[in-house]
């Protein structure tokens, strides 16, 4: 195959990268940060991404005295040899071919092609007849004047994979910004542990989350819980845009596995939701970690905390429907038998009766709500929790952690038993949980004691992940964000979110320009666990090109029949 070379390297080092200077009759114009280019040396090629280009002279006469701009003659002269363009290389990966004896075939070619003095790498012709390589880390680096070359898709099929590899679930999250050539995701390693997507707001963070989760479903690499704070992912919901449309939710591209709860009926009928179950949570369901969580929403001091943990030992589960339910009198002669304050926990009842207002709250519940969501999850469904008008950070706050306690609790019971029986049959559903307004649950102060910081820092103990969905990635607690297996990040300007979303990850140098300059829609950052080197994509589009691809099966086309029988296949399984 014959290629253009750019240009050979003429210095660097493993630290720093390699500088490159460009031919001649390559432009600086055609190089951009991000792009993604081989070097090919003696006996290995690299995999390396652009991360900085310049201009040099030959000499600094040149530019005391600089050539007229009409005067192109000039120009053209001076080009590739008194003026020229360098460009800096991070490497990334290493082909090295996998059995020895190809080694040898590599430089028995190169030899043969240096005699023959022909422009084309001795590497590439060789390595394009090997179908199997090894992608190593990168410890040295190419030699003086090792060719450069655009990267191609085979180039890319060897580090990234495809999409219709029979025996991975790789999915494609976009393509290179210079180039129509897929770049996938490898979904088992990429749910195996916790990940993020972040970007300021209007970047296309949720657009992302869908891409992401839609990937998950048709590929049936986890089952998803879906903490859906805006209404954005279970049904249709409004794009950005002077253009008012409509991008398809999850449950309407898989009627058959996602199934929508609310916490809001009267909102989802009034958004046409097909088929939404209700949910509700009753008092006794809300212990006093879940209020540690939201003591600012609610202004509650630590005495108020300190003397709920004394109501809690003292009337168990039941302990806020009577505290609300308390005289004064009652309080005072509570406290002088239990060591309370009465001042405290009279502050502590009147700022809890705002829980009022929150519509999904019972005094008690004719069924466990959770455990239907915990059946539905065993049986392979992915369940999205609408919260409707109830997306304030209270609200949402709350509901979020009660669930995600209780669900985190029956998946530590069933994964002992998994590891007791070791019976394949007894191994809980790897289950990915998708939070918004991350850094709430994640900050510096509260990570330790929610239940997502627990999530996060077990990684894959318990089969279950975080997907956290996040505009303020500075917020979120060190140690949790190093945690972080593959982090998806969109355009970022604040210093600290920037630092934030490299926090523990080696070289981040080059990155953070990179990050720097993605544009403001549809490009974004992917590092981490299921890639296996940093990359920027161009991101899918999530459209009806999309949904045709992803194998939906519309609504229309699903006869009442088949709609009934899903239903009571679903309501068989949760045992109804």
């Amino acid at each position: 195959m014959d290629l253009q070379p750019l240009g050979i390297v003429v210095q660097g080092s493993l630290s720093d990268g390699l500088e490159v200077r460009l031919n001649g009759e390559i432009s600086v114009e055609d190089m951009r940060v991000g792009k993604f280019l081989v070097v090919h040396g003696r006996h290995t090629r690299f995999f390396c991404i652009l991360t900085d280009v310049t201009l040099g002279t030959a000499s600094p006469r040149i530019l005391m005295n600089p050539p007229d701009p009409e005067n192109t003659f000039l120009t053209e002269i001076l080009a590739g040899t008194g003026t020229f363009g360098t460009i800096n290389l991070t490497p990334m990966l290493m082909f090295v071919p996998s059995n020895p004896f190809d080694l040898l075939t590599q430089r028995a070619s190169s030899d043969r092609v240096k005699k023959t003095k022909r422009k084309k790498s001795p590497v590439y012709e060789t390595v394009e007849e090997i179908s199997d390589f090894q992608l190593l880390p990168v410890k040295t680096i190419p030699s003086h004047f090792s060719q450069v070359f655009d990267a191609t898709e085979r180039d890319f099929r060897i580090v990234f994979g495809w999409e219709d590899d029979p025996h991975k679930r790789n999915f494609a999250i976009g393509q290179p910004i210079d180039m129509p050539v897929p770049i996938c995701l490898d979904l088992d390693r990429f749910v195996e542990r916790s990940n993020g997507v972040f970007g300021k707001s209007g970047t296309g963070k949720s657009f992302l989350t869908r891409l992401l989760l839609s990937g998950i479903i048709r590929k049936q690499a986890a089952v998803n819980l879906i903490f859906d704070m805006h209404s954005e992912y279970g049904w249709e919901a409004a794009t950005e845009g002077k253009r008012f449309s409509t991008v398809k939710g999850l449950r309407q591209l898989f009627p058959a596995q996602v199934q929508i709860y609310t916490l809001d009926p009267d909102s989802t009928r009034r958004r046409g939701v097909r088929d939404a179950q209700e949910l509700y949570i009753s008092y006794d369901q809300i212990d006093v970690e879940d209020l540690m969580l939201i003591r600012d929403e609610l202004n509650l001091s630590e005495a108020s905390l300190e003397n709920a943990i004394i109501l809690r030992n003292e009337f168990g589960k039941t302990w806020i429907s009577r505290l609300l339910a308390m005289t004064n009198s009652e309080i005072q002669e509570f406290c002088e038998q239990k060591m309370g304050s009465k001042s405290s926990i009279m502050a502590l009842q009147r700022k809890l009766t705002r829980l009022d207002d929150l519509k999904y709250l019972r005094q008690t519940c004719p069924e466990n709500y959770i455990k239907r969501i915990l059946d539905a999850i065993a049986a392979g469904k992915h369940i999205v929790i609408e919260f409707g008008s109830q997306s304030n950070l209270l609200s949402y706050m709350l509901a979020t952690n009660i669930i995600t306690r209780r669900i985190h609790h029956s998946y530590v019971q069933q994964a002992e038993k998994f590891l007791q029986t070791k019976n394949i049959s007894d191994r809980p559903q790897q289950l990915t949980i998708t939070i918004e307004e991350a850094h709430r649950f994640l900050a510096p102060n509260t990570a330790r004691q929610t239940i997502f910081g627990t999530i996060a820092r077990e990684m894959r103990k318990y089969f279950v992940t975080l997907l956290i969905v996040d505009q303020r990635p500075s917020g979120i607690d060190n140690e949790v964000m190093s945690q972080i297996g593959t982090r998806i990040t969109a355009l970022l300007n604040d210093e600290k979110d920037i630092d934030a979303i490299f926090t523990g990850v080696a070289g981040s140098g080059n990155l953070r320009t990179i990050l720097s300059k993605l544009d403001s829609k549809q490009q974004a950052l992917v590092l981490g666990h299921a890639v296996p080197m940093p990359v920027v994509v161009q991101t899918r589009p999530y459209d009806e090109t999309f949904y045709r691809e992803i194998g939906e099966v519309p609504w229309e086309e699903i006869s009442t029949p088949e709609i009934l029988r899903v239903a009571e296949a679903a309501k068989a399984d949760l045992g109804f």
